[in-house]
């Protein structure tokens, strides 16, 4: 028992040195050791297994959405049609590179959290928390795929986001988590379901309930809630205003 505290322990402080210097593969693999080990994570350490995946996900979804402009471009541009086709190709091909990673990153995710994390969390934020991890890389995968499998992958985001708001029945509005698993419905709704008024719809009574609670809200979560808060304001005003004003603008998540 002692050497496996002990190895948990380093693997943890590992992680915490990995994420100051910026080596976030190596923060992944030191997290995804701990989340193995078939324990209850606390706090801190679903905190960094949340963060090290954000890291390298983030990257190559931003890297998938330049590409994926690129090409649109190419396919449009007057050229001469080998060189049209060469190119575009060359870029499709980058693409498709991209989206593998993306894959493989989503299912090792998706993965560790049905076969270890939910399986051995009892504390209901924490199976919330990572039920709406599972709906955001599902989402992630709605992103680039396409037709039937879209449509699958959706459901599943879906159906995850739907269990992990159950367990915030009756609660606090301005719970942290709540707030994040609320946000992202809402860019769920937008980006995945195309659906821009039900997603402003329910990204302002989601504000609106927080807003009206403001004055319970403990300390400690005081600084994370209206950081969300002003996420959740900022992508009301950018799916409000005109197509021509957002410009591209993607919407913010947690």
């Amino acid at each position: 028992m002692a050497a496996h505290s002990s190895n948990r322990e380093s693997l943890v402080f590992f992680a915490q040195l990995a994420e100051q210097a910026e080596r976030h593969e190596e923060m992944v693999n030191a997290m995804k050791a701990v989340a193995k080990l078939g324990i209850e994570l606390t706090v801190t350490e679903r905190n960094l297994f949340s963060v090290a995946y954000k890291n390298i996900i983030g990257s190559r979804r931003a890297a998938w959405r330049i590409l994926s402009s690129i090409e649109s471009k190419e396919v449009e541009k007057n050229l001469e049609k080998i060189e049209l086709e060469s190119r575009a190709l060359q870029v499709k091909e980058y693409r498709e590179k991209i989206e593998n990673e993306l894959t493989n990153i989503c299912n090792e995710v998706l993965s560790i959290i049905d076969n270890y994390l939910l399986k051995h969390t009892t504390y209901i934020e924490s199976k919330a928390f990572f039920l709406k991890m599972k709906g955001d890389y599902l989402r992630y995968m709605a992103e680039y795929s396409t037709a039937d499998l879209r449509k699958e992958v959706a459901n599943k985001a879906l159906a995850s986001y739907n269990e992990a708001i159950n367990y915030f029945q009756g609660s606090s509005t301005t719970n942290p988590i709540r707030l994040g698993l609320v946000l992202n419905i809402s860019v769920f709704i937008y980006e995945i379901l195309n659906n821009p008024s039900e997603a402003c719809a329910f990204a302002k009574k989601a504000f609106d309930e927080a807003i009206s609670g403001l004055d319970q809200i403990t300390e400690d979560s005081y600084k994370d809630a209206t950081l969300i808060l002003q996420l959740i304001r900022d992508n009301i005003t950018l799916w409000s205003s005109s197509e021509d004003d957002q410009n591209g603008t993607h919407p913010l998540e947690n």
